[in-house]
């Protein structure tokens, strides 16, 4: 099986890649090679009997949709798991939380002058939902690993959103816990395309934030625990393609 692991910044895959203070994972990869197509890189590797090919793909909905149409499109791959970081707009959530989608919606679609809902295009969706058996391994790894993991509906758009009043709108409207900026659209692709995906996010700004957080720190911190987290994920999707031969 041939798995995609995407994220938005180089950030957020660099743990797959690189070495840091904390443990490496490149040490769990065979690397193979590094194919430059379409204005991107993609790192071409195995982990045991898992084909895998890692991107990031750039900030917003036009570059995630496009990597994630290439990544299976192009390279075949038949599952994405995509990690990364999340604004919460759900008050419960703080800072360091991991939240898996249950459901993901784009939050700046709007064409509700033709009498449209928020978030909803002819002949497509309001809300999109990921695989309900990589939502099933991740809690497993979760319970394993200790770790609590959220689950909830991620909202997308193509703006970072400061604006109290702005969130507020995108947390009433469609019932989210966090927006970003690029898991609706990786889902629209994968949905139309048939392909299985789960979509992990750290919280990285919440209420309860101050004055005294680092964000490249924390973006740093929360990739490396989110890296681990996909790596457990791959170890269950293994045995189980194993198994099923």
């Amino acid at each position: 099986m041939r798995v995609a692991i995407m994220g938005a910044m180089v950030e957020e895959v660099d743990p797959f890649l690189s070495t840091g203070e904390h443990e490496p994972l490149l040490k769990y990869f065979e690397k193979h090679d590094d194919v430059e197509y379409g204005g991107n890189t993609y790192h071409l590797a195995r982990y045991k009997d898992l084909e895998i090919v890692l991107a990031y793909s750039k900030i917003g909905k036009v570059y995630s949709a496009l990597t994630a149409a290439t990544m299976l499109e192009h390279f075949g791959c038949e599952m994405l798991l995509f990690s990364g970081v999340a604004g919460a707009v759900n008050p419960e959530l703080k800072i360091g939380d991991l939240i898996a989608a249950t459901k993901l919606c784009q939050h700046d679609l709007d064409i509700t002058a033709f009498g449209h809902p928020y978030g909803y295009v002819p002949e497509g969706k309001i809300y999109i939902e990921p695989s309900r058996e990589l939502l099933q391994i991740a809690k497993e790894v979760a319970e394993e690993k200790g770790i609590e993991l959220k689950g909830g509906i991620i909202a997308t758009g193509d703006q970072f959103i400061a604006d109290p009043e702005r969130k507020e709108w995108i947390a009433r409207t469609f019932d989210a816990d966090a927006i970003e900026m690029e898991g609706a659209s990786v889902a629209v692709v994968c949905d139309a395309l048939g392909v299985p995906f789960f979509v992990l996010r750290a919280i990285s700004d919440a209420a309860d934030m101050d004055a005294t957080f680092d964000f490249d720190e924390f973006l740093r911190h929360s990739s490396q625990r989110s890296s681990s987290f996909i790596l457990a994920m791959l170890e269950k999707i293994d045995v189980q393609v194993a198994g099923s031969r």
